[in-house]
């Protein structure tokens, strides 16, 4: 079985008001981070989608030997670069693709490994986080569904789809995921990793 990471980090952070992508961890960045994990996982490929600033944010993460793709379609929301990576995979001998947010560093490669042991075990189903008594990403989502995911539209990412598919998924619970969306949101995560760090 083939799964193929898709990072999604094309958008241009307007709730931050520049770009997160580019935010300072440690010696990395917010999505070097993510990229970080991803390649530490068991997965086969990883992609990172890139729109907005796509250019100064691809030089910043150039020492993570990552493959790029470009959405230029980026403004009209989310689900254009899930679109956009799961046209590019189609076309390759992937069995399942696992959809990974750029602002989500609380995602360790060893949670990314867990859904894709669960995933392997239950091959055909699909595989959704639940935190803040929703479904989200990250999701696996088999080859069967990629139809689907190439008509999604707007800014809801996979959320409307993992909610139709209620009865085809397992569900990973994992309360510690926030989003990067804004500065004190970046704060308390640097708060939360300098903590871990001292204990």
């Amino acid at each position: 079985m083939k799964i193929a990471i898709l990072i999604l980090a094309a958008g241009s952070s307007t709730r931050m008001g520049l770009a997160k992508q580019l935010l300072p961890v440690g010696k990395t960045t917010l999505l070097g981070i993510t990229i970080e994990h991803a390649q530490q996982s068991n997965a086969d490929k990883v992609y990172c989608i890139l729109g907005a600033n796509a250019e100064t944010i691809e030089q910043s993460i150039k020492k993570h030997n990552v493959e790029i793709l470009n959405n230029t379609n980026y403004k009209t929301g989310l689900s254009s670069s899930i679109v956009k990576g799961v046209k590019h995979i189609t076309q390759l001998n992937f069995n399942s693709v696992l959809i990974l947010l750029g602002d989500q560093p609380h995602v360790t490669s060893d949670y990314l490994n867990d859904m894709i042991n669960t995933h392997k075990i239950h091959s055909e189903k699909i595989i959704a986080s639940h935190y803040n008594k929703t479904l989200g990403v990250p999701t696996i989502i088999p080859r069967v569904h990629f139809k689907e995911l190439l008509k999604l539209q707007g800014d809801k990412g996979a959320k409307a789809f993992l909610n139709s598919k209620k009865q085809e998924l397992i569900q990973l619970e994992n309360a510690n995921f926030h989003d990067i969306d804004t500065k004190e949101d970046y704060q308390d995560f640097l708060k939360s990793i300098n903590l871990n760090k001292n204990l």
